[in-house]
């Protein structure tokens, strides 16, 4: 975990090493401040040398400033590696994410991704930054100070000691103990982000079922499982405070009883009882500091190790070692395939598929709900790999290629569809960011999206608000469609993407495909068949098999639930989830 961690303070290496540097001379300078101090009493005040007091006191104030210009650089490098290294995590957090397939985004929840980039890495960021600054410079003060308190007298210094023994003693037993705490406070956040982010993504939802006291509910949960664990853990840590004050009193104390004694005995100095004193201080407030970065440290190991899980996350997909950077036609072979989400699945949720389609072609896939048809296509681009059989694409098996040339040649328009904040061109272009808008403006003609689009009084230069919430549904999914026109693909996937078109619409975007990308195969999930009745073939799917395959006219002379769900949607509105409408 350290080393994953560790290797992203890179390009922040010398603010790193700088920061522990002027804590040590801070130290340094806060040491040697009280020796000064004793000689100033001894040999200045006790025998009425001015010159003394004054050179010695010019000595004092320049360590003084040295020390307080250190503080200041070191907590601006220990400023500047904390951020960096908070800076360098997310990105590659980020950026793992990014190469994540589905089967690795499938283990995290989305709220539990942002709650790693922002709650647990800000735990690393200040946790890094008292560890630059306090953990060296306390650890530092501690033995420096113990140790010119055992060379002034080292029976009375025996005092520090017992303290830091018992000190000691009771940091690690409520670190033990609030560590649990810890590691399901940062559960319960992702619990809470994802109330919020549910929220806020469904508003419209909430509102119009008039949820508004649900929701309040449900965060309230989630904020006081949050709160009770805090609490719990807090409870612990207070004792901290007073056993620790309870020490600095006792220290002091014990300190003035005995040096008085001393002092009397003629064993001890009063100069050197006060040095005594403010080294008495100093060794406290360390162990106070070093309280309080066990506490941060206990804090950030929860996050440390959440991190590092999503770091160290390999994606279930990987190239060849040699990996294909051509992809000869869109053809596709699915041969003796069967698949399923998870290893532990009682069954597969693809079984002993066997479907060849040439390219060129358009195939109509239907089918019940749950009957597979998304899972099917989610392995042409190898969103997922096949647990038995093979895919190809082009006559080569889908993981014999580059996976970025592989889904470069597969677009695919998703159930749910969804566009960027930016304006339309900026959206059209994440098919091709090279594309120009003349360009664009075709792939919305054959998308059938040009002529809203021009309706609206900023044309192309139109802003689509985040998650497109200023234009509709169906214009959503037309926007969509031209987008993946634009990749120029051999491949053309179109998930139900057009269920919130009109019929109308709908036939014109089927008939400006067969004109203008004959060559693209094009694969057409729906629950509507006159949406696919004049495919080259279709697919009939029930429970993860294919059930039957032919033309609209084959199929209805020789598959029951196809011609049987047609009549209905032809009279009524029957699909294959009420087996033809029976």
């Amino acid at each position: 975990m350290i080393k994953t961690l560790a290797v992203h303070i890179k390009g922040f290496i010398r603010e790193s090493l700088l920061t522990p540097l002027f804590m040590v001379l801070e130290v340094v300078m806060e040491t040697i401040i009280p020796l000064l101090m004793a000689t100033m009493i001894d040999d200045g005040i006790n025998k009425g040398n001015m010159q003394h007091i004054i050179i010695t006191g010019l000595w004092m104030l320049l360590c003084a400033l040295i020390a307080l210009f250190a503080g200041f650089m070191g907590g601006v490098y220990g400023a500047k590696a904390s951020a960096g290294f908070a800076k360098n995590l997310r990105l590659a957090m980020f950026e793992n994410i990014q190469s994540f397939s589905f089967a690795n985004i499938d283990k995290y929840s989305t709220a539990g991704l942002v709650t790693h980039m922002t709650t647990d890495v800000t735990n690393i960021q200040n946790s890094y930054q008292m560890l630059l600054r306090i953990c060296f410079r306390a650890p530092v003060n501690l033995i420096a100070a113990m140790t010119m308190a055992m060379l002034i007298n080292a029976k009375l210094a025996s005092v520090y000691l017992i303290a830091v023994i018992f000190l000691a003693a009771v940091m690690a037993f409520i670190t033990i103990r609030t560590y649990k705490y810890f590691s399901k406070v940062f559960e319960r956040y992702d619990d809470l982000n994802a109330s919020v982010q549910e929220n806020v993504s469904s508003i419209r939802v909430v509102k119009a079922f008039v949820r508004e006291k649900h929701e309040v509910g449900k965060f309230n949960k989630a904020a006081n499982n949050l709160y009770r664990l805090f609490v719990k853990a807090e409870n612990l840590m207070v004792a901290v405070s007073p056993l620790m004050m309870l020490t600095v009193y006792g220290s002091i104390i014990a300190i003035s009883w005995f040096g008085a004694l001393m002092i009397v005995g003629s064993e001890l100095t009063t100069g050197e009882l006060t040095t005594m004193l403010t080294y008495c201080m100093q060794i406290l407030m360390s162990l106070m500091m070093l309280a309080f970065i066990v506490v941060m440290l206990t804090m950030s190991l929860a996050s440390a190790k959440r991190i590092a899980g999503v770091l160290n996350e390999k994606s279930t997909l990987s190239n060849p070692e040699n990996p294909d950077y051509t992809v000869p036609d869109g053809s596709i072979d699915f041969e003796n395939v069967s698949f399923s989400y998870s290893e532990k699945s009682e069954r597969p949720i693809l079984s002993n598929i066997n479907l060849h389609i040439k390219s060129g072609e358009t195939i109509g896939i239907v089918g019940g709900t749950g009957s597979s048809k998304t899972s099917l296509v989610n392995l042409i681009g190898r969103l997922y790999d096949v647990n038995e059989g093979s895919v190809k694409v082009g006559g080569k098996d889908v993981r014999s290629y580059d996976l970025e040339t592989l889904r470069d040649e597969v677009a695919v328009v998703l159930q749910k569809n969804v566009l960027f904040s930016g304006t339309i061109l900026d959206n059209l272009r994440w098919g091709n960011e090279n594309a120009t808008e003349e360009e664009c403006i075709n792939a919305c003609k054959l998308a059938c999206a040009d002529d809203f689009i021009e309706a609206f009084p900023d044309g192309y230069n139109t802003r689509i608000e985040q998650g497109g919430t200023n234009v509709s549904g169906g214009q959503k999914q037309r926007l969509c469609i031209a987008r993946a026109l634009l990749k120029k693909p051999k491949i053309l996937i179109l998930d139900d993407s057009t269920s919130a078109v009109d019929t109308a619409t709908d036939a014109r975007i089927r008939k400006a495909f067969d004109e203008e990308i004959p060559d693209t195969t094009k694969l057409i999930i729906t629950q509507r068949i006159s949406g696919v009745a004049n495919a080259d073939r279709i697919v009939v799917m029930e429970n993860g098999k294919i059930s039957a395959v032919g033309n609209h006219d084959e199929l209805m002379k020789t598959c029951p639930a196809y011609s049987e769900t047609y009549i209905e949607q032809t009279v009524g509105s029957g699909d294959f989830d009420k087996k033809g409408g029976n």
